[in-house]
């Protein structure tokens, strides 16, 4: 389990446009949220990343970079930039599902072709969405066991501006005994 205030594992992946991505390096004032989905073959995931895409400026603005993630291959992975009209948004792929589950999220089996009719893969990640600081801690996270009923970026837009106006921790960060 990740905690708030500790250092995350590093993330380190290919992107389709931007070159490799790796956590460590990332320059970005407040931060980067990074977004896991679960792939091509989901529809719900489409859609969330359309609603992310429209909300990188937001978080710019904000002193944060943003990054979605997920185990498809480049082919895939370029597909859903394609599919959700992707200008702004950085795409990772080839996400290794030993370090998925080292983020804490949830594994899946296939169940065959999705409602769009997509092959789903043999095992793939189910989402997460995690804001990580400048010197690699955890500042917020939420994973996921379905792809339904997700955080929404506009409400993670403000609460970072609550945060910054209040110099407010990261919270859940006590593991002593209860």
């Amino acid at each position: 389990m990740l905690i708030p205030r500790q250092k995350t594992p590093n993330l380190a992946l290919p992107t389709l446009d931007h070159g490799a991505f790796d956590l460590s390096g990332e320059t970005a004032e407040r931060g980067t949220v990074i977004c896991f989905y679960r792939g091509l073959h989901c529809p719900i995931c489409a859609n969330y990343l359309t609603e992310l895409e429209k909300r990188v400026a937001d978080f710019a603005e904000r002193g944060v970079n943003c990054i979605a993630v997920s185990s498809d291959g480049e082919e895939r992975t370029r597909a859903m930039a394609d599919k959700i009209g992707a200008k702004s948004l950085r795409f990772a792929y080839d996400l290794p599902l030993d370090v998925a589950r080292e983020w804490g999220l949830y594994i899946s089996t296939s169940r065959g072709k999705t409602s769009i009719g997509i092959e789903e893969p043999a095992l793939f990640s189910e989402p997460g969405l995690f804001m990580v600081t400048p010197d690699q801690t955890l500042y917020y996270g939420s994973v996921q066991t379905m792809p339904f009923v997700r955080p929404h970026f506009s409400e993670l837009v403000g609460a970072l501006d609550f945060a910054i106006a209040n110099d407010y921790p990261a919270r859940g960060e006590y593991t002593g005994a209860v």
